[in-house]
């Protein structure tokens, strides 16, 4: 079974249950993926979150219900887990453009999300991408500063920028000792979180026995592991978009299954010129 076709069986699940409570983990769970893992994966390939998708689903259900039957607002807002009408006509005004009223007295027809199906954005014939070159990496050892984002609403996007010039204002680098590559910054995804909540920690390679005296700094052990390394090199803008293709395009579309653990990347700082030409390799772990 692919990844499109474990997907699918996670939206047939919310189909299911959209008069009922979701509940991301038992969502993910018939994907057969990580919760995290799987909101990066529908966020990547359709745009919008798993929460968004739910959301508008079950909207554009309890629409047909005002147009087709004679059915109690409030009763149609229960049935989809709002817990007042208020809450309901304001989630559906945001995204119908009117009120539940409204809509019903006026019959107005306006686009409403479907239900996806997820064979539909499978690759079909030769696929032709940027490959990876594939690696077996040791294990490394970082000291850094940590930072806080998610990925909803692509939250992480507008933070990590502002995360490398904090690191910078704060001179923080200038606080890791005994650094063994100078002038490359690693910048590491981890402690993934069910809700999407994940840290981003900014710093350098150091011994394996190098510790920081720096209370604000952590150190922080990347695994042995298999890697798909995708080297970049263009505008911050862009290398956005290829993390977007590498979890949205690449990932689902190649044979490859991405590994528990950490993904990062490194930048070279010193050939490096933020936002318009940043140069920096991309790192996913594989399983082998």
């Amino acid at each position: 079974m692919d990844y499109f076709e474990r997907i699918q069986n996670a939206i047939e699940y919310i189909e299911e249950h959209l008069q009922d409570e979701l509940v991301i983990t038992d969502i993910s769970a018939k994907a057969y993926f990580s919760a995290f893992h799987f909101q990066r994966l529908f966020q990547a390939i359709t745009g919008f979150s798993v929460q968004q998708y739910s959301r508008n689903r079950r909207l554009s259900e309890a629409a047909i219900l005002l147009e087709t039957t004679s059915n109690n607002i409030l009763d149609i807002a229960i049935a989809f887990q709002y817990s007042s009408q208020e809450a309901f006509t304001r989630a559906f005004v945001n995204y119908i453009g009117v009120t539940p009223a409204k809509y019903r007295k006026d019959k107005n027809v306006v686009p409403l999300q479907s239900k996806l199906n997820f064979l539909d954005y499978k690759m079909k014939g030769d696929f032709i991408m940027n490959k990876p070159e594939m690696i077996y990496l040791q294990k490394k050892f970082i000291i850094g500063y940590e930072y806080q984002t998610t990925l909803l609403d692509e939250k992480y996007f507008k933070d990590i920028p502002k995360f490398y010039t904090d690191f910078g204002k704060n001179h923080y680098y200038e606080r890791i000792p005994h650094k063994l590559t100078p002038n490359f910054a690693y910048g590491i995804s981890t402690n993934f979180h069910d809700d999407g909540q994940f840290s981003f920690i900014i710093g350098e390679e150091v011994a394996g026995n190098t510790e920081s005296e720096d209370n604000g700094l952590v150190k922080f052990e990347i695994p042995e592991s298999k890697y798909a390394v995708f080297s970049t090199e263009g505008t911050s803008e862009a290398i956005q978009n290829i993390r977007r293709y590498i979890y949205g395009v690449w990932l689902p579309n190649s044979n490859y299954e991405r590994n528990e653990g950490p993904d990062f990347e490194i930048t070279d700082v010193v050939n490096s010129a933020y936002p318009n030409d940043m140069k920096m390799e991309i790192y996913i772990p594989i399983k082998a």
